[in-house]
């Protein structure tokens, strides 16, 4: 095999193994919330430090922990996930668990680092890979809840939780292996002097991934809710979340395969673009059809309706791959991994906004909270309408700087 796509298939096991076993906390919640002796409106705040951590952590990506060896750099992210996996059965209390659960939301930076990865291994082939190596987010959802579930019959809650370090090490070890590795720098002279936050470009094209993140983050838990309000199972909730992460991995993968098509026909930097704005903009135009759809269901509390449509919602994850290779398409050399923490930075703050807001509105009517999520896809298409029409920063500095 291709060592460039063998490391695809690594990174998307790294992938599976750091995002999946993230799943033992919502599998373990009886026995969590026992432990601690906590409610449940206690609980929730592990899920909301766990969101913000998300948003924080690619602030990290400025800073000299992801500077150097990229192996090295990898290893530190999926350690936010191992280590404080393996400290939260040993916590005090709740306070340091939610404490844990915010540093365990550091492990996204691993989409930033694989980016650069993929961009110095593809140009055309970039979506496609990405959209592999993301599905394995997805991947591990799926997995995650069903090892989870006989991890904890077999070992209890807190030997479930070690069994899952010792899962995501051993992975991490295997990729180690078979991994080239190369520097990351993000302090070179060009750098310095680029400041990819004052550029219009940088919000704009964040922003276009914000809303696709916005309805990601916050359907599942909106679903869960509002299904047991209706008088769905467990069971009917479990398959519910369940299909939708197997849409959103298909998804990843199918339109990254489309975007290497589009984009091997005009491999230039406004060529990859046009390409990624495509995309994504298809992509959200199929999850506003599945939205629709969705909420017409949730309303009328049809479950086969509502089931029918995640297989179009999972549609939104088709903007992942297309948005993660954005920032080696357009922007210069040498501060394109700058870049990309940036764009993280700015559509991941959907994440400590959503939720909160759209529970907000649920409380009002469920009509207005499916309404907010069913607009999103269309402010989605309207900034990639927008940023379309941009100077890429590197048509403006040339490729290099």
């Amino acid at each position: 095999m291709d060592k460039r796509w063998r490391s695809v298939l690594l990174d998307t096991l790294v992938m599976t193994a750091g995002f999946g076993t993230l799943t033992m906390m919502a599998v373990a919640k009886p026995d969590v919330m026992a432990h601690f002796g906590i409610d449940s409106a206690a609980y929730e705040w592990q899920h909301i430090a766990y969101v913000f951590g998300l948003f924080i952590a690619f602030l990290l990506g400025h800073t000299k922990i992801y500077e150097g060896s990229f192996k090295r750099s990898v290893a530190i992210a999926l350690s936010w996930a191992a280590v404080t996996q393996a400290l939260i059965p040993l916590a005090p209390n709740w306070h340091v668990v939610v404490f844990l659960r915010f540093i365990q939301g550091f492990v996204v930076t691993l989409v930033p680092l694989f980016s650069t990865q993929i961009a110095h291994f593809f140009v055309a082939e970039r979506p496609f890979a990405k959209g592999i190596i993301l599905s394995g987010i997805f991947w591990g959802g799926v997995f995650g809840s069903i090892s989870a579930k006989y991890a904890v019959e077999a070992f209890g809650w807190k030997g479930g939780f070690w069994s899952t370090v010792v899962i995501m090490y051993t992975v991490l070890a295997i990729w180690w292996l078979f991994t080239e590795d190369f520097e990351i720098s993000h302090r070179n002279e060009a750098s310095t002097k680029i400041n990819v936050w004052k550029m219009p470009f940088t919000w704009i094209l964040g922003l276009t991934f914000f809303p696709a993140l916005w309805i990601i983050f916050t359907i599942v838990g909106f679903s869960a809710s509002l299904g047991y309000e209706i008088g769905w199972t467990k069971e009917h909730v479990a398959t519910l979340s369940t299909s939708l992460n197997i849409s959103k991995a298909l998804w990843s993968i199918g339109m990254g395969y489309v975007g290497y098509l589009l984009s091997r026909k005009n491999p230039t930097a406004r060529g990859l673009f046009k390409a990624i704005v495509q995309v994504m903009i298809f992509s959200y135009a199929v999850a506003f059809v599945g939205l629709l759809v969705y909420g017409k269901a949730m309303l009328a509390g049809n479950y086969t309706l509502a089931l029918a449509s995640v297989v179009l919602i999972g549609a939104l994850q088709g903007t992942g791959p297309a948005f993660w290779t954005s920032a080696p398409a357009t922007y210069p050399k040498s501060i394109f991994p700058k870049a990309s923490f940036a764009l993280g930075l700015i559509s991941n703050s959907a994440n400590i906004i959503a939720p909160g807001l759209t529970d907000a509105l649920a409380r009002q009517s469920t009509a207005l909270a499916l309404g907010e999520l069913a607009i999103m896809p269309l402010l989605g298409i309207l900034t990639l309408v927008i940023v379309s029409r941009m100077k890429l920063p590197v048509e403006e500095l040339g490729d290099e700087v």
